[in-house]
């Protein structure tokens, strides 16, 4: 039962993330200033970097290791979200919604996947899991949305 409460509420908030640029134009969708410079597009493939990110460290941390600190590797959140971004800045937008959708279907898969106890509320698996990807989705959804009320 934990896993599908989870499973929805993960496709809950990935269905209003959707949703806050569902029938943009490729024009609106890479028109900066939704979140400072930032586009739609750049937002999708952030959220894609960070459902990556949370694809690449769950297995580590499911062997009882921890993923290494952004700190330490890049600078800071700040500094790897900027280095990511820069990085995809010239993925044709056909290959960043490629990308999410791949990225997407591995997190589900994860889940699916992952041992009962790793899905606990308190979990180092599933404080994770929050951080990259439900409890991410929601701030970058209302940016849209506000964006899209100022057009």
């Amino acid at each position: 039962m934990r896993r599908a409460r989870l499973l929805k509420r993960l496709d809950d908030a990935w269905t209003a993330f959707t949703s806050s640029y569902a029938g943009l134009s490729e024009k609106d969708l890479l028109a900066p200033g939704v979140i400072k410079s930032w586009s739609v597009r750049d937002i999708i493939v952030h959220v894609t970097t960070w459902e990556e990110e949370a694809v690449k460290h769950l297995p580590v941390i499911l062997a009882g290791r921890r993923p290494p600190r952004y700190s330490v590797t890049y600078g800071g959140i700040n500094a790897f979200n900027a280095l990511t971004t820069e990085k995809k800045k010239d993925l044709p937008l056909a290959e960043v919604f490629r990308q999410q959708a791949a990225a997407h279907r591995r997190v589900v898969a994860a889940i699916e996947r992952a041992p009962d106890e790793a899905l606990a509320s308190e979990s180092r698996f599933r404080r994770r899991l929050r951080l990259d990807t439900y409890g991410h989705y929601p701030g970058h959804t209302e940016a849209i949305r506000r964006w899209r009320s100022r057009k």
